[in-house]
C-alpha cells in the first residue's frame, strides 16, 4: 500500500483524538498521523501535544516580549492560517548518515506582525517566531512553556556553580544527570538542554533547541507541579578578560533584554522529541533537519578522523631519549606515531602558546610551531592547534589566515562557557571565519550543538558533555558508567559530542580512582572500543598516550581504523541510563557497538534490522571472563556468520560497566 496512503488513513483514525473545536483553533498532524499537535491562536497563543491520542502536553503558552512593550502573542491581529506539507531528502556530508529524509507537516499562523511556524514529525514537533517587521527590533524575553499532562520521571543536568558569586549562565555544560520526578525539581536550580522525559507509559520525550545561530541559548527551569519553562542568559553589556588563565570573557553586567535582531529574523526552533522506545533517540536526526542548509555547495575539503591527543595522558610517552613534555620533539614523536597509524591529526592542546596572554601569535620558545606544521604535512598528518575563546575572539580573521597559510588544518576553541547572544554569534563567525580558510573546528568549553553542524560542517565536533577527561580527577563517587548510557539517548540527540575516550588503563567499579598524570576509564576495555562506535564524534580523540596504544596492537589497529562518519546509522536496542547498542555503515561494512551500565548484561541483537540474508565475516571483541575483576581483559575473535529467517540473532554478553563491538562484511 502507498506510504501516502497509509498515513492518510491513520490521520482519519485518530481525528476524533484530535478535533478543531472552535475558531482559531488549529490542530496539525504528523506524517504517520500519530502525533497531534493542537494550537490556539487566539485570544492566547498556545499549544498541546498528543500521541496516540493521549494527551503529552497540555496547553501550554508561547510568546515574545519586545523591549518596545509590543509582544508576538495572542492579542497581536491574526490573519490566516497556512498549511504545508514536505517530503524530501538532502545530502548530509560529515554526519551519522549520507542522506537524511525530512518529512513534515507544516502549519503557519500568520499575525500582523510576527509568523509561529509548527512542524509535526513523527518524532516530534518544533515550533518557531518568525518577525514580519521590516525593522530591527529587541527581545526583552521569550516564553517557551512546556506542561507536561503528568508526572514524568526527568533526566536533568542541572547547573550546580562551583561559587556561590557566579551566575548559572556561567558554567562548563558538563554535568552530570539527575533522575526524579518532575514534581520534584530541586529547588532554585536551572538546566541546560537537552532535558529528557519519561512519561508513564515508558515514553520518551526530549526537549531542546535547533537552528541557534544568533540568539542566546535556552535553559530550563521548573515553573511548579509538571512545567517548566524556557530561560535566557540577558544580553552582555559589560565583559571582563578574566577566568580560567586569563582565557574567558566574564560577564560583569548585562543589559535588561536577551537578544538584538534583524528585520526578518526567525528565532530558533523549539523542539519537543517523542519516542515511545528509548533506543529511537539513538538515531534520530531532529536537530540536524531543522538547521538552515549549508551556507556552500563544497564541503569536500573537510576531512573528519581521529586525533592524537597529548593533554590527557599529560604528554607521557616513554622509551624516547628525549625528555616527554610540550616541545618539538614530543609532537614529532606524536606525529610519527599518527602517520604509522593512519590517524589523521595530532592536536597541540593548551601549552603551546604563552599562558596567561591569550594571544595565538606568542609561541613558546620549546615550540618550532612552523616546523612542526611542515614536518606533520609531509607525513600526511594535518596539525589541529588549542585556543583559548578570548585569544581567538581578539583577531578571528587575523588567526585564521595566518595558521592556515602556516598549514594548520583547524583549531580546538576552549573555555567559551557561556551562551548568551554574544557567545553565539562568535560561534556563527568563528564557524564563517573558518569555512573560507578552510579550516576544521572543534567547540570545546562549549554549549551542546544546535544545528550550526549544518550550515557549517567544519564544525566538525562540540564538548558540552562530562567526558573521559573528567577521569581524572573525578573521585569514585562520580558514576562514569551509568552517564556514558545516558548521554547516547540525551546530550547526543542534540549532535556530536567530543567525549574523548580511548583509555588504555580500565578499572572496575572497585578499582578506579584519579590520578591526573596516568588516568584510567571507568569500565572495561571493551566499553572503550564499543564508544568510537556509539558516540557520534566526526573528530574523534585518542586519548591515551601513543606508547601506551603501542603495547596494545590489536586495540590500536581498531580504534584506528574506526570510521568517524557514516552512511547509515540504526538504533537497535536501548533503555536509558541501562545499556545502548547502535550499528552504523560505512561502505560494505558495518560496525555494531553495545554498552552497558555497572550490571553485566546479555543482548540479543536483531542483525535483519540492517543486514540483508547472506553469509558474513565478522571481527569481535568482547569483555574477557576476567573483565569484572580485571577491566582490561578481552578477547578478539573473528569468525563467519549466517544471516536468514531462521538465523539473524546475534548474542551479546557483557560484563559490569562492559562493552562489545564488531566489524561485520
Amino acid at each position: 500500500m502507498d506510504r501516502r496512503l497509509i498515513s492518510a488513513l491513520a490521520a482519519l483514525l485518530l481525528l476524533p483524538f484530535c478535533l478543531s473545536a472552535a475558531p482559531r483553533h488549529y490542530q496539525l498532524l504528523s506524517p504517520d498521523g500519530r502525533l497531534c499537535v493542537e494550537v490556539d491562536a487566539a485570544p492566547q497563543l498556545r499549544y498541546s501535544l498528543a500521541y496516540d491520542g493521549v494527551p503529552v502536553l497540555a496547553p501550554s503558552p508561547i510568546a515574545v516580549r519586545l523591549a518596545d512593550g509590543s509582544a508576538y502573542d495572542g492579542a497581536v491581529r491574526f490573519q490566516k492560517a497556512i498549511r504545508a506539507s514536505v517530503d524530501e531528502t538532502f545530502a548530509a556530508p560529515v554526519y551519522k548518515r549520507a542522506r537524511v529524509r525530512n518529512h513534515y507537516n507544516e502549519l503557519t499562523l500568520r499575525y500582523k506582525t510576527f509568523d509561529v511556524v509548527l512542524r509535526a514529525y513523527d518524532a516530534g514537533m518544533a515550533w518557531r517566531f518568525v518577525s514580519r517587521s521590516g525593522k530591527e527590533f529587541t527581545v526583552e524575553n521569550e516564553q517557551a512553556e512546556f506542561h507536561f499532562a503528568e508526572d514524568v520521571e526527568t533526566t536533568v543536568p542541572y547547573i550546580r556553580t562551583e561559587r556561590p558569586e557566579d551566575s548559572i549562565f556561567f558554567n562548563s555544560f558538563e554535568n552530570y544527570y539527575s533522575v526524579h520526578p518532575l514534581s520534584r525539581w530541586e529547588a532554585g536550580l536551572k538546566a541546560f538542554l537537552p532535558v529528557s522525559f519519561a512519561t508513564q507509559r515508558g515514553w520518551r520525550i526530549n526537549i531542546t533547541e535547533s537552528d541557534l545561530l544568533d540568539y542566546p541559548g535556552m535553559y530550563l527551569q521548573h515553573l511548579g507541579g509538571t512545567a517548566v519553562g524556557g530561560l535566557f542568559a540577558p544580553y552582555p553589556r559589560d565583559v571582563e578578560h578574566g577566568g580560567y588563565n586569563m582565557l574567558q570573557g566574564v560577564v560583569r553586567s548585562a543589559e535588561p533584554y536577551i537578544a538584538r535582531q534583524p528585520a526578518g529574523a526567525a528565532l530558533p526552533w523549539r523542539i519537543v522529541a517523542v519516542a515511545t522506545q528509548d533506543r529511537d533517540m539513538l538515531d534520530s536526526d531532529l536537530v540536524y533537519a531543522l538547521s538552515r542548509p549549508a551556507a556552500q555547495a563544497d564541503w569536500s575539503w573537510v576531512k573528519p578522523g581521529k586525533v592524537a591527543w597529548d593533554w590527557w595522558n599529560d604528554w607521557n610517552i616513554s622509551g624516547v631519549p628525549f625528555r616527554a613534555g610540550i616541545n618539538t620533539e614530543t609532537y614529532k614523536y606524536y606525529i610519527d606515531f599518527a602517520a604509522a597509524n593512519g590517524v589523521e591529526y595530532v592536536i597541540l592542546d593548551e601549552g603551546w602558546a604563552v599562558n596567561l596572554k591569550a594571544d595565538l601569535f606568542q609561541i613558546i620558545p620549546e615550540i618550532d610551531l612552523p616546523g612542526i606544521v611542515n614536518y606533520a604535512n609531509a607525513r600526511g598528518v594535518g596539525i589541529i592547534l588549542w585556543a583559548g575563546y578570548w585569544a581567538m575572539n581578539r583577531d578571528i580573521e587575523g588567526i585564521c589566515k595566518y595558521f592556515s597559510e602556516m598549514g594548520v588544518k583547524g583549531f580546538k576553541i576552549d573555555f567559551m562557557n557561556r551562551d548568551d547572544q554574544q557567545m553565539v554569534q562568535f560561534y556563527t563567525k568563528v564557524a564563517e571565519t573558518a569555512a573560507r580558510y578552510r579550516l576544521l573546528v572543534d567547540f570545546h568549553g562549549a554549549f551542546k550543538p544546535s544545528g550550526l553542524q549544518r550550515p557549517y560542517p567544519n564544525v566538525i565536533n562540540h564538548e558540552g558533555v562530562a567526558g573521559l577527561e573528567q577521569m581524572k580527577w573525578a573521585q569514585p563517587s562520580i558514576d562514569q558508567v551509568t552517564y556514558d548510557v545516558q548521554i547516547p539517548f540525551i546530550r547526543m540527540f542534540a549532535g556530536p559530542m567530543d567525549y574523548t575516550q580511548g583509555a588504555m588503563r580500565n578499572a572496575t567499579r572497585g578499582n578506579y580512582r584519579p590520578v591526573n598524570s596516568e588516568p584510567m576509564s571507568q569500565g572495561t576495555r571493551c566499553r572503550q572500543l564499543a564508544e568510537y562506535v556509539i558516540f557520534e564524534a566526526p573528530l574523534t580523540m585518542l586519548c591515551d598516550a601513543p606508547t601506551s596504544y603501542l603495547a596494545e596492537p590489536e586495540c590500536l589497529k581498531w580504534i584506528a581504523a574506526v570510521p568517524t562518519v557514516w552512511d547509515e546509522t540504526v538504533a537497535l536496542a536501548g533503555k536509558v541510563g541501562d545499556y545502548a547498542a547502535l550499528a552504523r555503515r560505512k561502505g560494505d561494512a558495518w560496525y555494531v557497538g553495545a554498552m552497558t551500565d555497572w550490571d553485566a548484561r546479555e543482548l540479543t541483537l536483531d542483525l535483519s534490522e540492517f543486514l540483508p540474508e547472506g553469509r558474513y565475516n565478522v571481527e569481535i571483541f568482547r569483555d574477557g571472563v576476567n573483565a569484572d575483576r580485571k577491566a582490561s581483559d578481552y578477547v578478539r575473535e573473528v569468525k563467519t556468520i549466517t544471516v536468514s529467517g531462521a538465523q539473524h540473532t546475534l548474542t551479546v554478553k557483557m560484563a559490569p560497566g562492559g562493552g562489545w563491538v564488531a566489524r561485520i562484511w
